[in-house]
């Protein structure tokens, strides 16, 4: 089976297996570019989180955005490209400050379309879902850098679970509404995303897992980490909502 660009394999970049195989130079490197990928990361979620408040703390914004909801498809629009452009063209991701450019668009159509997503909701319950969300990402983060078990191996049955929940999805469109289907759609979903923000970070760890992504790909893996905490938010929220 093929692998996805930007992606590499055991032999890459010194990775056979072994943690031994890595000198001090490519230590320092995997190193430079975590730390990289967690900088942009930690810039994004305090991008949407401001988007978010804002929504939730200020009605005339939230009026505003009601009377004019051409904007909701205009961001829509400006994500799908952006994520298209990053995702399928090496260049894009790979070239400052071209890949700087289209990461931050992309992070604020999608803190646009979250602050109206979450507009809906209580305050509490938008809270209480950043929280276990953060809870959640930690802790899922911390067990990718402690374990020995190897995730990057799990892409082809991660991509299979996906299409299942996208199929689930589409069925659940035409069953009137229900709390228990919303409940067993959301908890699916949350465990999917978290399943991949694993997977994600030891990609990016690169060492002894069996693949890695490569150091010049930052854009694309803080890109990664970025949605699976997205979804895993929205998942979460889902479920607080339709529990109550």
């Amino acid at each position: 089976m093929s692998q996805p660009a930007g992606y590499q394999g055991p032999q890459s970049f010194g990775e056979d297996g072994h943690t031994h195989a890595f000198d001090f130079t490519e230590q320092s490197i995997r190193r430079g570019f975590i730390r990289k990928v967690y900088a942009i990361l930690m810039c994004q979620l305090l991008i949407t989180m401001g988007f978010i408040a804002l929504f939730l703390f200020h009605e005339p914004t939230k009026r505003w955005v009601a009377q004019n909801s051409y904007l909701f498809w205009i961001a829509l629009v400006l994500l799908i490209v952006c994520l298209i452009a990053m995702a399928c063209c090496p260049d894009v991701r790979r070239t400052a400050p071209t890949n700087f450019i289209f990461l931050f668009i992309f992070t604020l159509a999608q803190s646009f379309l979250l602050g109206v997503a979450t507009s809906v909701y209580d305050v509490s319950e938008v809270m209480m879902a950043v929280g276990i969300t953060a809870g959640v990402s930690l802790a899922l983060t911390l067990f990718a850098f402690q374990t020995k078990w190897d995730f990057t191996m799990m892409g082809g049955a991660l991509v299979a679970a996906t299409m299942v929940l996208l199929l689930f999805g589409l069925i659940a469109i035409f069953i009137p509404r229900n709390n228990i289907v919303t409940l067993v759609y959301a908890a699916f979903g949350a465990l999917l995303f978290s399943l991949y923000l694993v997977y994600d970070t030891q990609l990016m760890m690169g060492g002894k897992h069996k693949y890695s992504i490569s150091p010049e790909e930052y854009i694309f893996a803080a890109l990664n980490l970025y949605l699976d905490i997205i979804n895993i938010f929205l998942f979460i929220l889902t479920i607080i909502g339709a529990s109550k």
